[in-house]
């Protein structure tokens, strides 16, 4: 089976850029067998780098900083793109708009999940631009009619202040995982059937079991999906 070469953008955080890698590599070989594994050029960035551009010089700088490194990975052979963080989609639509191969979109296969599982409203946990920014909310609801609810702002502060202070630093505390499930449980008693654990760090600290309803785990289900377009 030929197999479509991935063009990944790494690095945003590394920790789970690692998952991705193992995620990708081990569904080619499951589904193709024998020695088989994925098709891959990455592009792993200086996460800190790119938070000082966002800082000092904002989103749009963040887009063109991205639509080079994916023309190079394109370029290096890439038929496609997935950035391994969903609050880099916040300039998915550039980067779209801008490059002649497709773009794997992260609330899409989340999207997918959700739908299967019939569910029609979940809860989001991410950074604080993924869930106070519309780019994620609003493609789960326009595109695929899911509605969306989200943390009080004293809890979205907290959640954004583990994911930078804690996570992209591998750092992993009890403490902050129950911190994470306790948002989660007023998520639901908002009405959630379930949460989508919206950073790719999020299911680094948190189980599927924790959460008190179904959850979607969005670095598996970006990373499989990515496997699958690759093998279609």
């Amino acid at each position: 089976m030929p197999l479509k070469t991935i063009g990944m953008i790494g690095g945003t955080s590394w920790t789970s850029t690692l998952e991705y890698y193992r995620i990708m590599n081990k569904t080619v070989q499951e589904r193709v067998g024998g020695e088989a594994s994925a098709k891959l050029i990455m592009y792993s960035v200086d996460f800190s780098e790119l938070r000082s551009v966002q800082k000092q010089r904002g989103w749009d700088a963040v887009a063109d900083m991205l639509i080079d490194i994916s023309r190079r990975l394109q370029g290096a052979g890439a038929e496609f793109l997935v950035l391994g963080a969903n609050t880099l989609h916040i300039v998915a639509d550039r980067l779209e708009e801008a490059l002649d191969m497709p773009l794997l979109h992260i609330a899409d296969a989340t999207a997918a999940a959700i739908r299967a599982a019939g569910m029609g409203t979940v809860g989001l946990l991410g950074t604080r631009y993924t869930m106070m920014e519309a780019f994620y909310r609003v493609r789960l609801k326009e595109k695929h009619g899911i509605e969306v609810v989200v943390p009080p702002q004293d809890d979205i502060e907290r959640v954004d202040s583990i994911i930078f202070d804690e996570l992209v630093r591998d750092v992993f505390k009890d403490e902050s995982r129950g911190e994470v499930l306790r948002v989660a449980g007023g998520l639901v008693e908002a009405g959630a059937e379930g949460i989508v654990l919206g950073c790719t760090e999020l299911p680094l600290l948190v189980s599927a079991e924790q959460v008190p309803v179904p959850s979607f785990d969005t670095l598996t289900l970006h990373a499989v999906a990515a496997a699958e377009r690759s093998m279609a």
